[in-house]
C-alpha cells in the first residue's frame, strides 16, 4: 500500500496557480480547497478557478469543499474538473444520497469529519466512499499546528476499514510535514494533504517526493499495514 501526497494550493500563490500546480509534478493529486466564509471563517476560491486549473495542470484535482449546502454543489464540482470531491459530515444532508451522485458523475466521493466528530457514527455508509479525510487541525486556514490528539482517531478508522474489507483510502489534512507525517502513516492514513511543508520548500518537488519516502517507510512497518 504506496502512500500518495496532495500538496494544498492553499500554501501556493494565487497569483500563479498554473505555475504553482506545475512546480509540485510528481504529485499524486492536487488538493484544492473549497471555503464558503459560512461554515468555515475563510473565504478562498470557487468553481471559475477550479475550471481554469483543471485545464492548466494534468494533475487530477481532489476538491475539498468547506463548504454549506454541499450537497447542491458538490456535484457541479465535479463538472467543473474535479476528480475526487470531499464533503463534511457536518454539512452534507443526505451524505449517501450525495456520494452516490458525485460517484454517479464519475469522480471519487469522498468525506471529510471536523476533530470533534466522532468517526463511530458513520461506520455504517463507510462502504459508499472512495476516500475518508480527518482533519488533523480545525478547517479554515492554512499553517496551523498539527493535533496530535487526532492519532487515536485515525487509528479507530482504520480498524473500521479492516473490518469491513474496504478499499478506502484514509486522508489526513492539517499540520502534515516532515515531522508529523510518519505518525499519522502508523495510526493507519495512506493519503496525505501538505501545503506549506510542500509550497513553503526551496524545492516543492523535492519535498513531496521526500514526504512520500517518509510515509512510505512508516506504512511499511506500520501493524495496520504488516496485517495485508
Amino acid at each position: 500500500m504506496a502512500a500518495q501526497i496532495y500538496p494544498s494550493i492553499l500554501s501556493a500563490d494565487f497569483a500563479r496557480l498554473a505555475e504553482e500546480a506545475k512546480a509540485v509534478e510528481g504529485a499524486d493529486w492536487l488538493h484544492v480547497d473549497v471555503m464558503d466564509n459560512h461554515f468555515v471563517p475563510n473565504l478562498t476560491l470557487g468553481m471559475p478557478i477550479v475550471e481554469s486549473l483543471s485545464r492548466a495542470t494534468d494533475i487530477p484535482l481532489d476538491l475539498h469543499l468547506m463548504i454549506e449546502n454541499p450537497d447542491r454543489w458538490a456535484p457541479q464540482y465535479v463538472e467543473a474538473g474535479a476528480g475526487s470531491v470531499t464533503f463534511h459530515a457536518e454539512a452534507a444532508a443526505a451524505p449517501v444520497r450525495l456520494a452516490r451522485e458525485i460517484r454517479a458523475k464519475g469522480a471519487r466521493a469522498s468525506m471529510a469529519l471536523k476533530p470533534a466528530t466522532p468517526i463511530e457514527q458513520y461506520e455504517d455508509i463507510l462502504p459508499e466512499l472512495d476516500m475518508l479525510l480527518i482533519m488533523t487541525v480545525e478547517p479554515g486556514f492554512g499553517g496551523q499546528a498539527f493535533l496530535d490528539i487526532m492519532l487515536p482517531k485515525i487509528r479507530r478508522t482504520r480498524e473500521l476499514i479492516t473490518k469491513h474489507g474496504l478499499e478506502l483510502w484514509l486522508q489526513v489534512d492539517g499540520g502534515v510535514s516532515a515531522s508529523t507525517i510518519e505518525r499519522c502513516a502508523e495510526a493507519g492514513a495512506d493519503v496525505f494533504v501538505a501545503g506549506s511543508a510542500v509550497y513553503g520548500a526551496v524545492e516543492p518537488a523535492a519535498a513531496v517526493r521526500t514526504l512520500r519516502e517518509q510515509a512510505d517507510a512508516a506504512i511499511s512497518v506500520a501493524p495496520w499495514a504488516c496485517d495485508h
